[in-house]
C-alpha cells in the first residue's frame, strides 16, 4: 500500500475561490477550500460562526465525535451546546496548505499537473485567513458571530481580528497566543530527512512516509496532553499505547509532511501585537492551566496589551490536567464561559 495522503478523505464538502493573491506577490491558482457545516444559514447571511483548526487537524473537529478520533470539539458545537447549532451555523474550513480538502502541497500544481510538494508556495497566517475570508463571500456569509479556535485556530482568530475588524462580533483564541512561539522549522525538516524517502519533500512516488509521521504524531500527541486523556479509559499501559498508536497512524495516512513544513513556516512569521488597536470586537482569551505549549504565564502580557489598545477583552483559564488538549478534552470545564460570552455578545448585536 502506498501511504501518500490524498488530501480530500475526511472532508464532506469542497468548494472553489479561483486564485488567490498571497502577501509576498505571488499568485496560487485555481484553490479550494475543504469545509464542515453544521446548523442552518440565515437568509440575512448574518447567523454563521468560524471554527478554526489547529496545525494538525481539520474541520471535522465540529462534527460528531468518532472512533477515530475527530470531532474533538463535538461537546462544544451542537444542538443546545454553547455553540449552538440551533441558533448559529456553524462552519469549519481547512486551512489552505493542509491535509484535509483545501489546496495544499498535496494538490495538483496546473502548471505541471504534479503534486507542489516543496514547491508549494511561501504562504502566511494572513493569507490562510484571506482564503477563509474569500469562501465566506462565496458561500453569501455578509457578517460573523464569531470567529473561534483552538492552538493554530487561535492563531487564525487573531489574524481575523486585525485583518478583518467589523466582520465579527466577538474573537475567541484558545490556547494559542498572538505572536509566534518558540518552534524550530529545521529541525522538523531535519526530522522529516530521516525517512530515506522523503527525497526534500518530493516523497509522493517513493512509497509514503507511514512510520516517521506516525512517530511524529505519537510525539505531539503526548505533547498535547492526549496520553493523560486517554488514561482515563486505558489505564492498562499497553492499551493506551495501543490506542494512541492507533490513533498516530490514522492520522500519518492522511497528513502530507511537507503541510507540516508549509504551515510551521508560516508561524513563526505570525506577530499580531503591534496591530491590536486594530480590533474592535470583544475577545475572549481562554489557555489551559497545564498547556506547555501556551502555558497561562502568556495572559498577563497578553490582556495588558490588549487593554492598553482599548480591545474589550476577557481572559478564562481551563482548570485540567489534559494540557493543550483541554479544550475540547474538557470542554465541560469551560463550556459555561462559551455560551456566556457568546450571549452577551449576541445580545449587543
Amino acid at each position: 500500500m502506498n501511504d501518500v495522503p490524498g488530501g480530500t478523505a475526511s472532508v464532506v464538502q469542497q468548494g472553489s475561490i479561483g486564485d488567490l493573491r498571497l502577501e509576498n506577490g505571488a499568485v496560487l491558482p485555481d484553490v479550494v477550500i475543504g469545509y464542515v457545516t453544521r446548523g442552518r444559514f440565515a437568509p440575512d447571511g448574518r447567523n454563521a460562526v468560524l471554527v478554526t483548526h489547529g496545525y494538525t487537524s481539520g474541520p471535522r473537529m465540529i462534527e460528531p465525535r468518532t472512533a477515530s478520533g475527530e470531532g474533538s470539539w463535538s461537546g462544544l458545537v451542537g444542538p443546545g451546546a454553547a455553540i449552538d447549532t440551533d441558533r448559529w451555523f456553524v462552519i469549519s474550513m481547512n486551512m489552505i496548505g493542509s491535509s484535509y480538502g483545501s489546496t495544499g502541497p498535496a494538490s495538483t500544481n496546473p502548471a505541471t499537473g504534479r503534486r507542489y510538494g516543496p514547491d508549494f508556495p511561501d504562504i502566511s497566517v494572513g493569507d490562510i485567513v484571506a482564503a477563509e475570508r474569500a469562501f465566506l463571500e462565496k458561500l453569501d456569509v455578509t457578517h460573523l458571530v464569531a470567529v473561534i479556535g483552538p492552538s493554530y485556530g487561535g492563531t487564525q482568530a487573531f489574524q481575523w481580528a486585525v485583518n478583518y475588524p467589523d466582520f465579527m462580533d466577538a474573537v475567541i483564541p484558545v490556547v494559542s497566543s498572538p505572536r509566534a512561539r518558540a518552534g524550530n522549522l529545521q529541525m522538523l525538516i531535519d526530522e522529516l530527512a530521516r525517512d530515506p524517502n522523503w527525497n526534500g519533500g518530493a516523497y509522493y512516488d517513493r512509497g509514503g512516509m507511514l512510520e516517521t509521521m506516525t512517530e511524529l504524531r505519537k510525539a505531539t500527541l503526548r505533547t498535547y496532553g492526549v496520553e493523560t486523556h486517554l488514561a482515563r479509559k486505558f489505564p492498562d499501559p499497553a492499551e493506551r499505547e495501543a490506542r494512541l498508536l492507533e490513533l498516530a497512524r490514522g492520522w500519518a495516512r492522511e497528513f502530507d509532511p511537507n503541510s507540516l513544513v508549509v504551515l510551521r513556516r508560516a508561524s513563526l512569521r505570525f506577530n499580531v501585537e503591534p496591530l491590536f488597536w486594530c480590533i474592535r470586537a470583544p475577545l475572549l482569551y481562554v489557555l489551559s492551566q497545564t498547556d506547555v505549549l501556551f502555558p497561562p504565564s502568556l495572559a498577563p502580557g497578553v490582556m495588558a496589551g490588549l487593554k492598553a489598545a482599548g480591545v474589550d477583552a476577557e481572559y478564562f483559564e481551563i482548570e485540567s490536567e489534559l494540557g493543550h488538549h483541554a479544550s475540547g478534552a474538557a470542554w465541560q470545564k469551560w463550556a459555561p464561559k462559551l455560551r456566556a460570552f457568546l450571549a452577551r455578545v449576541a445580545a449587543a448585536r
